[in-house]
């Protein structure tokens, strides 16, 4: 008796679609292009964003601003004038006071303010050479004594002594530099330009005021 054999058959697709080999190389290197294209796009982001950092820390940070010089509180020790001859004297404490605003320190040399009377010096003080840290503000104590010896006989001083108020301006120029990243530095001079008005009833500052 012969004996039945039983055939197996592969199955067909559900779908009546078979995939063939080259079609899965095609699907498989489409897969590679798209995470190409992802990669080349995070990669493009990234650099304009660090663009767009150093552009803000150029100018935020890099950006170099000149030192301001201002003349603080000013505290009179004495005050004296003679209105017919005409002469004054005074001697005061005061704070020369250097703001930086720079992400990095400003260094300057020895210089000198110097006060006067309708442009004639009647005294200075030396500044010495010293640095203003990173945003931060330089006081320099000094004491000062002006008197009228060098003016002229012409000059209105007389009226000035007679009206009580005697006012003077104080001028001076630093010259130095910014540093940033300890890599680079920029040459920056500071000006400063004040005027003060004593009192000479009450011998008291009646008004500083500086630009």
């Amino acid at each position: 008796m012969a004996e039945k054999t039983n055939q197996a058959y592969p199955l067909a697709p559900t779908n009546g679609y078979t995939r063939s080999d080259g079609e899965s190389l095609v699907s498989e290197d489409e897969l590679k292009r798209q995470k190409r294209m992802k990669l080349f796009m995070y990669i493009g982001i990234f650099i304009v964003f660090q663009i767009i950092v150093m552009t803000v820390f150029g100018l935020a940070v890099m950006k170099v601003k000149t030192p301001k010089v201002r003349l603080g509180e000013i505290n009179v020790q004495s005050l004296n004038s003679v209105p017919a001859t005409p002469s004054f004297d005074t001697s005061f404490t005061t704070q020369i006071r250097v703001k930086n605003t720079n992400w990095g320190p400003y260094k300057f040399d020895a210089s000198t303010a110097t006060f006067m009377y309708q442009g004639v010096a009647v005294g200075q003080v030396s500044i010495p050479k010293s640095k203003a840290g990173m945003r931060s503000t330089k006081k320099i104590s000094v004491s000062v004594s002006l008197n009228a010896d060098g003016m002229p006989s012409s000059s209105t001083l007389g009226s000035a002594l007679n009206n009580g108020i005697l006012t003077l301006t104080s001028q001076a120029k630093l010259t130095g530099k910014v540093e940033l990243m300890l890599i680079m530095k920029k040459k920056k001079s500071a000006t400063m330009d004040c005027a003060i008005a004593f009192d000479l009833t009450t011998k008291t500052v009646k008004s500083l005021q500086c630009k």
